[in-house]
């Protein structure tokens, strides 16, 4: 997927609404105060710099529009979850296969993208998500 169509992308995310409960949509999963989509997919030793390279590029056009991202790892929202503690979606499944992430705030909801890391027989993936859920 193209730069731009990826932009296109995100912006539906950011303007659509949030439905009542989680499902399928129809560019990924939705839910409750979130949306979380793939951007990309890269397979082999070469898809993690793919997706990285593509997620450098739309973080670009992302930084321009909304100001510098914070960067956040996730690592401790894993480890919080592990103990028992409740963590909100999207950030459980985000820190379940991504180690840190970008976070804009965008007026009405947060905009995360990040790449998921190495998994066994998994694909790298460029992911976004908006969320009404501040991050943990």
């Amino acid at each position: 997927m193209s730069t731009a169509r990826q932009l296109a992308l995100v912006e539906l995310l950011c303007a659509h609404a949030y439905p009542a409960t989680r499902g399928p949509s129809g560019v990924g999963t939705s839910g409750p105060g979130h949306h979380l989509a793939e951007l990309s997919r890269g397979e082999g030793p070469s898809g993690a710099d793919q997706c990285e390279a593509e997620g450098e590029a739309l973080a670009e056009i992302l930084t321009n529009r909304f100001g510098a991202p914070h960067h956040v790892s996730l690592w401790s929202l894993r480890v919080r979850g592990g103990e028992g503690e409740e963590i909100p979606e999207p950030w459980w499944e985000l820190c379940n296969s991504v180690a840190y992430v970008r976070v804009w705030w965008t007026v009405r909801r947060w905009l995360v993208l990040g790449v998921t890391q190495e998994a066994e027989d998994q694909p790298f993936r460029l992911l976004a998500a908006t969320t009404e859920t501040d991050p943990p």
